[in-house]
């Protein structure tokens, strides 16, 4: 299991758009792919999870990555916040 700390810097956090951006970076993986915030842990490929997170900018997330592709799949995910999810 891969984990990873995280900020989230684009503008309005991990709203529609942006999450679906993230949403779409994880699933084409067969690893599982959750974050955990504020002590609770979502689904990464569930864009109704990740929109009920209520991620804000600035907001931390510990992603949290398992299975037998799970550096390619790290690596696309943290690529697509690092570069602002479409933002």
């Amino acid at each position: 299991m891969l984990r990873r700390q995280i900020t989230i810097n684009n503008p309005s956090g991990l709203h529609m758009r942006p999450a679906g951006v993230f949403v779409k970076a994880a699933t084409p993986f067969q690893s599982a792919v959750s974050f955990d915030i504020r002590g609770h842990t979502y689904n990464a490929k569930s864009m109704i999870n990740v929109l009920s997170a209520a991620v804000k900018r600035g907001d931390e997330i510990e992603l949290r990555i398992e299975g037998e592709d799970e550096q390619a799949c790290m690596d696309a995910v943290v690529s697509a916040i690092e570069s602002g999810l479409g933002e």
